[in-house]
């Protein structure tokens, strides 16, 4: 098994970015998503090896969906959230509907992130609520 896999792997090192799609298409029945070719390589592999070493295990899976609901910490209402972001005072107020910043109400805070940076983010992370900083936090 471990000889299958290790082969599988290596084909998949060697494959073009047209390979790479077409065996996305083969493997899972869809269109591949957009997504550089190291970026399919690594998720096809990851394919590979789940089903040749098996996935998680109910517990495992049971466990970072439980990581996941604590990774935000949840906020008191009228908490007020600062953030400096390129030379622009961001201010949020945590009222019982959501979020308020700018006279607007927003369901998230990713929302308020993706407003004011024009990007992507999470919401907590933009506002230093997740990882350390927010660990030792009561």
């Amino acid at each position: 098994m471990a000889d299958r896999l290790a082969a599988g792997l290596a084909r998949l090192a060697a494959m073009t970015a047209a390979e790479l799609r077409a065996e996305w298409q083969q493997r899972y029945g869809s269109p591949p998503p957009r997504l550089a070719p190291d970026l399919l390589r690594l998720a096809l592999g990851h394919r590979l090896q789940e089903r040749a070493l098996g996935g998680l295990s109910r517990a495992s899976k049971a466990a970072l969906r439980a990581t996941a609901r604590r990774a935000a910490p949840a906020l008191k209402l009228g908490t007020r959230l600062l953030r400096s972001w390129h030379g622009r005072d961001i201010a949020v107020l945590v009222d019982d509907t959501g979020y308020l910043f700018e006279d607007r109400r927003y369901a998230s805070l990713s929302a308020i992130a993706r407003e004011v940076t024009g990007a992507a983010w999470s919401g907590p992370r933009f506002f230093g609520l997740t990882g350390s900083a927010a660990d030792g936090a009561a």
